[in-house]
């Protein structure tokens, strides 16, 4: 997002991002227990891409390439510790395994993966809405 919002656009942005969140964590699960694996983790990280993405627009940065989220995510909130570095580090392994998945030949998910990175991406989501509800 590189246009500049109103203060009420934002704030419908922001709600409408942390909604694909919840909704894409949900595919997540369910792509899961049907045995979807890469599908499934393909789905975590677009949950945690999302909420991200929301983190970024309320506080005005922007951004137009999932690395660039990645980038900035790290560059203003990670590296300034308002944001914890483990949940820097669950998002850059979701962005590397969902590209892998995506690009490469040969790559499965399995449920082992699936089982470990379901709660990671839940807290990733659950710590952006906490920081949401903060003044940066």
């Amino acid at each position: 997002m590189s246009e500049t919002l109103d203060e009420q656009s934002r704030t419908d942005l922001v709600k409408y991002r942390v909604e694909r969140a919840d909704e894409t964590l949900r595919e997540a699960r369910l792509l899961a227990k049907e045995g979807y694996y890469n599908a499934a983790f393909n789905r975590l990280y677009y949950a945690c891409f999302y909420a991200a993405l929301a983190l970024l627009v309320k506080n005005g940065i922007p951004t137009s390439t999932h690395a660039g989220v990645k980038t900035m995510l790290g560059l203003h909130f990670v590296s300034k510790d308002l944001l914890e570095k483990e949940y820097g580090k669950t998002f850059s392994r979701l962005f590397e395994i969902r590209h892998s998945g995506d690009y490469d030949d040969f790559v499965y998910c399995d449920k082992e993966m699936t089982d470990e990175y379901t709660p990671l991406a839940e807290a990733f989501i659950q710590r952006i809405k906490e920081l949401l509800l903060e003044d940066k």
